[in-house]
């Protein structure tokens, strides 16, 4: 191996370091936009993500996501261990935790334990690879043209229209819906903003680290893919902010935050095609988007989502995906391209969404009437630190 190959191999293991990070921030961001009795079972749900993750997408996920090159499916060989493509694996196998840690935040507080370990084995095992494979593997998108670089719709939109499944299917939080929409506020807002600088700080990792190396002329993309990233977060925490500030009277602080990851996750399909100003509009769109769709689904829709994982990730993913159609500098509608580029755009985030929202829907249906999906009355009100793993997250 030479010293650029080594190179590009270094490059992806520490982006896959990066994203693993990201893990902390998604614990993070949910556990201060809960309730403290609530704390230690929303750590172990993204802990145990990572960990049966990690497990099941090396023993078959990844072979299915890559190890073919069929239309709809890859290949079904356990043990992945080809030597030259490890580094791969592990940048892979941090993208499949994300997407099933996405599906905890929208089920906070009132999820079995047992049931969610059995969701996040099937989601990174079965429902992430196969439509991965569609995009990433070599499967039927990829070859329409289909452009979802680092995976608003790949990796996030999949784990945000299942949340949306599970918070349906599951049924609101005890006194969100009685006659009005109440706010459950979270207990801590500093955790939740250190979470979301975390998980800003990993999305460096996310989008230049899918470029998959860094030696020669990679490195300019790659140093553009980190300026698009900054602005598109920048500029979705700006707006949200302003549209709180003149829809409520005051800037809102968690809105603000969702709002900076609405602008990351919005640019993750374009990072690498548009250009710098093409990112901060879709911050800006991704920023006010984000804002109603919350608004929608709570107060419409009466579906309680505690930590907003529908319209970040379901939501602002699509949008961005389809944005692509509009400011690739190569394709785009506002670039001369016609809207060939949209319509591929439009067919992916409509198949995936309806595979991720549909096979959602399956599962969590299925878990209710076998193994049961939600804790008691008594266990929801008393908390599930305590019910569920017999300790307090805060031992006063």
């Amino acid at each position: 191996m030479d010293a650029n190959g080594a190179l590009d191999i270094l490059w992806v293991l520490i982006a896959g370091i990066l994203v693993f990070f990201m893990q902390a921030g998604f614990a993070m961001v949910e556990a201060g936009f809960t309730r403290a009795k609530n704390v230690g079972n929303i750590i172990m749900k993204n802990f145990m993500d990572f960990s049966i993750g990690s497990l099941v997408f090396y023993v078959i996920g990844y072979s299915i996501m890559y190890g073919g090159e069929g239309a709809f499916f890859g290949a079904f060989d356990l043990f992945y261990d080809k030597p030259d493509d490890l580094h791969n694996l592990f940048f892979q196998t941090v993208f499949a935790a994300t997407a099933a840690t996405i599906v905890s935040g929208a089920m906070a507080e009132r999820t079995k334990f047992s049931t969610y370990l059995v969701f996040s084995l099937i989601i990174t095992m079965v429902i992430y690879p196969i439509s991965g494979h569609w995009v990433w593997g070599g499967g039927w998108l990829s070859e329409l043209g289909f452009h979802d670089f680092a995976g608003s719709t790949v990796v996030h939109s999949v784990g945000g229209w299942a949340a949306l499944a599970g918070a349906w299917i599951i049924g609101p939080r005890i006194g969100k819906y009685n006659g009005k929409t109440n706010a459950i506020p979270g207990h801590n807002m500093v955790l939740g903003a250190l979470g979301v600088f975390i998980l800003w700080l990993g999305w460096f990792g996310f989008n230049p680290g899918s470029q998959l190396a860094i030696s020669g002329d990679n490195a300019y993309a790659v140093a553009l893919i980190v300026i698009t990233t900054n602005l598109a977060a920048a500029a979705g925490a700006a707006a949200t902010m302003f549209v709180t500030w003149f829809r409520y009277g005051k800037p809102d602080l968690s809105m603000t935050l969702n709002g900076a990851l609405a602008g990351l996750v919005g640019i993750t399909a374009g990072c690498d095609a548009v250009s710098p100003e093409g990112a901060i509009a879709i911050g800006v769109i991704a920023g006010i988007i984000v804002v109603f769709s919350i608004e929608f689904i709570d107060k419409v829709l009466k579906i309680d989502d505690p930590v907003g994982a529908v319209s970040v990730h379901g939501v602002t993913g699509a949008v961005g995906t389809l944005l692509v159609g509009f400011f690739a500098t190569d394709g785009g509608v506002f670039y001369g391209g016609g809207f060939s580029l949209l319509g591929v755009q439009a067919l992916g985030v409509l198949s995936i969404g309806a595979w991720a929202f549909g096979l959602g829907l399956i599962l969590f249906t299925v878990l209710k009437y076998t193994m049961g999906l939600r804790v008691s009355e008594q266990e929801e009100r008393e908390g599930l630190d305590i019910h569920e793993h017999g300790q307090s997250s805060y031992n006063y």
